[in-house]
């Protein structure tokens, strides 16, 4: 008995982000899609995430005066990605990033505020709230046609007679069903932060890390591609991303970086051990060889009081609240509560404040709050605050190569027909460590040429 079988303009497989952008942008350009998404609600990962988008040359840098360029946004992306990132990949994001943030603006997104975090060397994480974004784009999407299809786990891909990909297999609440795509599939079905399986194989170590990120993310498309004999890349530099409380539930996005405020990390030994500037990724990997995984951020009132109520990574207020801070007017009592031993933290902050007296050099290389921007602040004010943090496996940021206009390459480089790749599911683009706002930047923005490049194909196809 054979399957039943849908045919559409596009196949697009994964709701987040990538997918999103992808599947609004094609069917607003007058393609038939259909959207896959293997759980029962749409946004994966995405909508987990705390809604930084990361753009350059935008309205509200400028209202804030703001000085950033395009070259410096690429000089950073090298730089924090050790130059092991794809340059191609890059450079197509910067000459499409503008467009694509005019386009969501069109949409009705509205960004509220514009900060520096993870690998900038200039304010360009613009704070969205991210689940209206999506929302607003999925009911865009629905506005002209499109197509959505919930609980549908995107299995095998299929290729005609000459090796195009032509569509995708889905188990389907009715059984499994064929959705074929006259201008190809999309994948766009996020990481692997909970695929344990190629976590094993990949990243053994970030096993150690708390399971996060989208339930879907068992990185179904990698191995769907994988079967094709796609590329791969980065799969070396897998890491969580430090900040959050062991605690951690999956009700909302606890991750905070007092560090980038102010604050110093230190062991339970009351010892620093890593320069607290550097990518939140990178710190993710170091802080696993600490005692039980954990990470003590520490600081004073001055950095308490940049708390932002509401924003993503700078939220002290809820976690204050919800009773994940310790809080003392000495640090020997701070210590004592958090379980940190009182006298090497005494010690350390005493050092730290020396090395931001400009006393004497820091004993880890840290010579700046984030990314070589801020000058260090002593931590003197009572009273004290110490957040225990561990790193969080929010996001793996390695997988399928692509191509400039999204579509997956194979080992030796070669395009495979038919089949597009966007979102986390790829690799190339991050290299070594990730600057924060660049994986909900890729997404729509890769989103957005990837669905160009379909709809110049589907048009191509029917003149022929």
């Amino acid at each position: 008995m054979s399957m039943p079988e849908h045919t559409f303009d596009l196949v697009v497989v994964g709701s987040g982000i990538a997918g999103q952008a992808a599947a609004t942008a094609a069917a607003e350009s007058g393609l038939e899609v259909v959207l896959l998404e293997k759980t029962d609600e749409l946004g994966g990962s995405s909508a987990m995430s705390g809604g930084w988008f990361a753009f350059t040359g935008t309205q509200e840098q400028a209202a804030e005066g703001i000085e950033d360029s395009a070259e410096l946004f690429l000089k950073d992306m090298l730089e924090v990605g050790e130059h092991l990132n794809d340059r191609s990949l890059l450079e197509a994001y910067l000459a499409n990033q503008e467009d694509t943030y005019r386009w969501l603006k069109a949409h009705g997104v509205v960004f509220r505020e514009v900060e520096i975090s993870s690998g900038q060397s200039a304010r360009r994480s613009h704070n969205s709230v991210i689940k209206e974004v999506l929302g607003t784009l999925h009911q865009a999407f629905t506005t002209v046609g499109g197509q959505t299809r919930l609980n549908h786990r995107a299995v095998r891909l299929v290729r005609d007679a000459s090796g195009r990909v032509s569509g995708v297999v889905a188990d389907t609440p009715d059984g499994q069903a064929l959705f074929s795509g006259r201008g190809g599939v999309v994948l766009a079905t996020g990481g692997f932060s909970r695929g344990t399986d190629l976590l094993k194989i990949f990243a053994p170590e970030q096993l150690a890390a708390i399971p996060y990120g989208g339930k879907g993310n068992t990185g179904d498309g990698l191995k769907m591609a994988w079967r094709l004999g796609a590329g791969m890349a980065d799969m070396s530099f897998v890491s969580g991303t430090y900040g959050s409380h062991p605690e951690t539930g999956e009700e909302f996005h606890e991750l905070l970086t007092s560090y980038y405020m102010g604050a110093i990390i230190v062991n339970k030994h009351g010892q620093r051990f890593v320069d607290e500037s550097q990518s939140y990724k990178t710190l993710g990997r170091v802080v696993l060889d600490q005692p039980d995984g954990l990470g003590f951020q520490i600081f004073d009132a001055k950095v308490r009081a940049k708390s932002h109520r509401g924003i993503p990574l700078k939220d002290i207020d809820m976690l204050e609240d919800i009773g994940h801070v310790f809080k003392a007017d000495t640090l020997q009592e701070l210590a004592e509560l958090a379980g940190i031993e009182p006298a090497s933290l005494l010690e350390t902050v005493e050092r730290y404040n020396a090395v931001a007296a400009g006393e004497q050099a820091d004993q880890v290389g840290r010579t700046s709050l984030c990314n070589g921007v801020g000058d260090l602040l002593p931590i003197d004010q009572a009273p004290f605050y110490a957040y225990p943090a561990k790193s969080l496996m929010t996001t793996t940021y390695c997988g399928i190569t692509i191509n400039t206009h999204g579509q997956v390459l194979d080992v030796d480089g070669e395009v495979i027909d038919g089949l597009y790749a966007i979102g986390e599911v790829t690799g190339g683009f991050h290299g070594a460590a990730y600057i924060t706002g660049t994986s909900l930047g890729k997404g729509a923005v890769f989103g957005r040429i990837t669905a160009q490049h379909a709809v110049t194909d589907v048009a191509t196809s029917v003149r022929a």
